[in-house]
């Protein structure tokens, strides 16, 4: 991890928003346990990523909750699986991914900022 600064036009340049999980399924051929996600983000159509959330989340949980993700990454290959967004969470020190959200019910692709 880098310690130099950001500048704001760097900032600027990240796409977070929001978006609703609308299609979960299992991945076995991951590397670490994780879910194939489709994310709706409203105007900004939908997009899949793969998550490694099943500490604690089950699939069906999943489904109609609002995230928070960077969408303006390159897709990503991840075994089998194409990945065209990131869902943000926080990370605790045994590898659990704690989902970001908003704290009320936004509309799907609306820029975090």
């Amino acid at each position: 991890m880098s310690n130099e600064p950001l500048t704001w036009s760097d900032f600027e340049k990240v796409e977070i928003r929001t978006g609703t999980i609308i299609s979960v399924e299992a991945f076995p051929q991951a590397r670490k346990p994780a879910y194939k996600l489709i994310i709706d983000f409203g105007d900004f159509g939908t997009r899949r990523t793969s998550a490694q959330v099943t500490k604690l989340y089950q699939m069906d949980d999943l489904i109609g909750k609002q995230v928070v993700a960077v969408v303006n990454f390159p897709p990503k290959q991840i075994a089998t699986f194409m990945s065209e967004c990131l869902v943000l969470g926080a990370v605790a020190d045994d590898g659990t991914v704690t989902l970001l959200q908003t704290e009320r019910p936004t509309t799907n692709g609306q820029r975090i900022g």
